[in-house]
């Protein structure tokens, strides 16, 4: 079984989930890691007996490296990611892929062009309740859907937007929606239809900075089904994601990675089985806390992402697939900007 070497772009705390993630798979070893603050690059070689490049251009050089993942503020992904293209190296990026549509679209070119494989980290996908939620409507059970909504309402300090990148336009790419709330909107682009147009209102209303801690928008299906996005980092303590899908034959509302409603007319054995797996409430890291995140889907990410290079599949959250969520999210912005509806389909 072939070692993938991987180097990670950037050693903050997304890097560190990355590293375990890593750390997690019999067929990866993380080799290498860089970052604009020297010692923050030292600091994680030596916790992960790593090597600690002085660029990312100096870590595209290496031949020892075969995948790079990069876990940079989102508006730095581009220039990594088309740098490894250029060396012959794979990619998987932290969401958001990057900020905007144009950049996204380079960076897809560069790795078309090279050969190599862009991939999105999208981890709320790989949960086990997500995929019994997916085959659901993937089967039809809930009839004809009226309604699909996510609700995001969490809590970040203000110490945390002291930094040189959280609540900017140029390197966070928004605020709550594009950083927190992507993960939430990225789930109506992997179950739901398309989303055909949306109204939204934005406003840093408990924070002082320059993006949104609050975003709502109303939003009409590609199948005319109805629905909301809600997210915040103005709600203290922060309380738990949800998702909200109901049709004519079922409703279902899952609360992290559980179930607390999972009612359909056509009732089946299985039925009951879940709501058993799936009625206690787990998860809730990073309703106030980002380091308090469980990093184990990550690594489920990492795995199906090395898999693909491995078979030569397609690989489920390519950068096209990993662009969606970031078109939702401008839709949003610029709706709420100009004040009226924005068609995206």
């Amino acid at each position: 079984m072939k070692t993938w070497n991987l180097g990670v772009v950037g050693s903050g705390l997304i890097a560190d989930f990355h590293a375990r993630a890593i750390g997690d798979l019999d067929n990866a070893k993380l080799v290498g890691c860089c970052d604009k603050i020297p010692e923050r690059a030292a600091a994680l070689a030596e916790k992960y007996d790593a090597k600690a490049f002085d660029t990312y251009q100096d870590m595209m050089a290496s031949d020892d490296i075969d995948v790079v993942t990069i876990a940079t503020p989102s508006g730095f992904h581009l220039e990594p990611a088309v740098a490894a293209a250029e060396a012959g190296k794979h990619v998987i990026c932290e969401k958001p892929v990057e900020i905007t549509l144009d950049r996204i679209d380079a960076m897809i070119a560069a790795h078309e062009k090279a050969g190599t494989r862009l991939g999105g980290i999208f981890p709320y996908r790989f949960n086990d309740s997500q995929k019994v939620l997916r085959d659901a409507i993937n089967s039809g059970r809930f009839g004809t859907i009226s309604y699909a909504g996510i609700y995001v309402p969490w809590w970040r300090t203000d110490e945390y937007y002291k930094d040189s990148w959280h609540g900017t336009w140029k390197l966070d790419g928004g605020g709550a929606m594009m950083n927190q709330s992507i993960h939430m909107v990225d789930m109506l682009c992997d179950i739901m239809p398309p989303i055909e147009s949306l109204q939204a209102y934005t406003g840093a209303i408990g924070h002082d900075i320059e993006t949104e801690d609050t975003a709502v928008a109303a939003l009409k299906y590609a199948n005319g089904a109805l629905g909301v996005i809600y997210g915040t980092t103005a709600s203290w303590p922060g309380q738990f994601r949800r998702f909200e899908i109901m049709g004519t034959k079922g409703t279902v509302i899952q609360v992290e990675d559980s179930f607390t409603v999972w009612q359909f007319a056509d009732e089946k054995p299985q039925d009951e089985e879940i709501r058993a797996k799936f009625g206690g409430i787990t998860g809730g890291g990073g309703v106030s806390d980002p380091a308090a995140i469980d990093y184990e889907n990550h690594t489920r990410n990492f795995q199906a992402f090395l898999k693909a290079l491995e078979t030569g599949e397609d690989f489920w959250i390519d950068g096209a697939e990993a662009r969606k969520a970031v078109e939702v999210i401008l839709a949003i912005y610029k709706s709420a900007k100009e004040q009226r509806k924005v068609k995206l389909t």
